[in-house]
């Protein structure tokens, strides 16, 4: 990476993406330095969806059998209509789509996917992770970049890498863009022991009711153990909110309206917490000099397509990609890894919003169309439809 290349990468923060991108990184010969601000390297939350996409991404990072050993495989994506309780449509995941993708589709916990990447990075003599080190800001000269953290010390390296999430630090001072772009929808989180779980709903497959202005996802997680549930509703939440105790009551309030089997189902959860969803618009600017952001720092995205973790994932595997293509040569390749993801993770990001409003959320005639067009599909027609996402591995092949 030519002037300061014998320094190490920096990376700030220890979520997903920032141990893909050490990993992917030291899997090229190059050091780094991970910065997390939280005094402990781990991850909240709870089930997560994974497309064929992070797979490929998973093998090039040599997590693939890891990965693999702790997922959940569904048989399908399961669409149902939450007013009348009746399927509109699912789409088979299992041997047709994986020959076609090379890979299946899975649910894995959180958490337990990013103890997958924390023991990969802690094996290896490349990578250097800190806690409690929070990157407030960077400097930076014509031979290196100096990240400024809250505790006054200083970190020098080649680059800085900002995978700081949603209320990224290094975003602040790359894009200058203010605070993200509040939603209105408000999420609640639960986990249900599989016994809980009604049993004629115990289904393999993450599936989706939608109804007006609100939809319940359920899946299979850690080996059977329990259901991830997750309930939505637009309700013009006016401003951000992550992980907030909330009680069953204020979580029922918003699905008053739905089939009471639909209804049942929110019944069972338990210890709900409040997320209040945020995003931004697609910006092109990532760089600034020796510095770029990575996962929901550079594109953050709702969760209706289930596909945050998976770009930051990619995101990791192009940019360790291009960093060993042009070893003396930072600033194009930093263009590359730019110019290549931005594309897709906008249309990602902006199909996610899409997703949301009219599959996820409407209402009389708008659900009705969404039924009538849903349902008149195949499981190849949504194949065809879903091959430029699923098919690749973020190196634009």
């Amino acid at each position: 990476m030519g002037a300061g290349s014998n320094r190490p990468v920096l990376i700030a923060g220890g979520g997903i993406g920032g141990l893909a991108a050490a990993l992917g990184l030291a899997q090229k010969g190059i050091r780094s330095i991970l910065l997390e601000k939280a005094p402990a390297l781990g991850e909240i939350g709870a089930g997560i969806q994974l497309g064929p996409n992070a797979f490929h991404a998973f093998d090039y990072l040599g997590v693939g059998e890891a990965a693999r050993g702790m997922a959940v495989y569904v048989d399908q994506m399961r669409l149902m209509d939450a007013l009348t309780a009746e399927e509109i449509t699912h789409v088979d995941l299992r041997e047709a789509f994986r020959a076609r993708f090379g890979n299946p589709y899975a649910v894995v916990h959180r958490g337990d996917l990013h103890g997958v990447f924390l023991k990969a990075c802690r094996a290896h003599d490349l990578i250097e992770l800190r806690v409690s080190s929070e990157v407030t800001g960077y400097d930076q000269d014509g031979a290196s970049v100096t990240a400024r953290l809250a505790s006054g010390d200083d970190v020098i390296g080649s680059l800085l890498i900002g995978a700081d999430g949603l209320w990224s630090n290094i975003r602040k001072q790359v894009v200058g863009d203010g605070p993200p772009r509040v939603s209105g929808h408000s999420t609640y989180r639960s986990v249900i022991p599989t016994g809980e779980m009604p049993e004629d709903l115990r289904w393999n497959a993450a599936t989706l009711w939608a109804g007006p202005k609100c939809h319940i996802v359920h899946y299979p997680l850690s080996s059977w153990k329990v259901f991830n549930l997750v309930v939505t509703c637009h309700n013009d939440a006016p401003e951000p909110v992550a992980g907030k105790p909330v009680s069953d009551d204020e979580v029922m309030h918003g699905f008053a309206h739905v089939h009471e089997r639909a209804k049942e189902i929110i019944r069972h959860g338990k210890n709900w917490r409040l997320w209040v969803l945020c995003d931004r618009d697609p910006v092109e600017r990532w760089i600034d000099g020796r510095v770029a952001l990575l996962g929901d720092a550079a594109h953050p995205m709702l969760q209706y397509f289930a596909q945050g973790a998976c770009m930051a994932l990619e995101d990791a595997v192009c940019l360790s990609h291009v960093l060993d293509a042009y070893p003396d040569d930072y600033a194009g390749a930093l263009e590359r890894y730019r110019a290549q993801r931005f594309p897709r993770t906008a249309r990602v990001q902006l199909l996610s919003r899409a997703i949301g409003e009219h599959i996820y959320h409407p209402d009389g005639e708008h659900a009705r169309l969404r039924n009538a067009i849903m349902s008149a599909k195949t499981s190849e027609d949504y194949y065809r439809d879903l091959a430029w996402l699923y098919g690749g591995t973020g190196l634009g092949d």
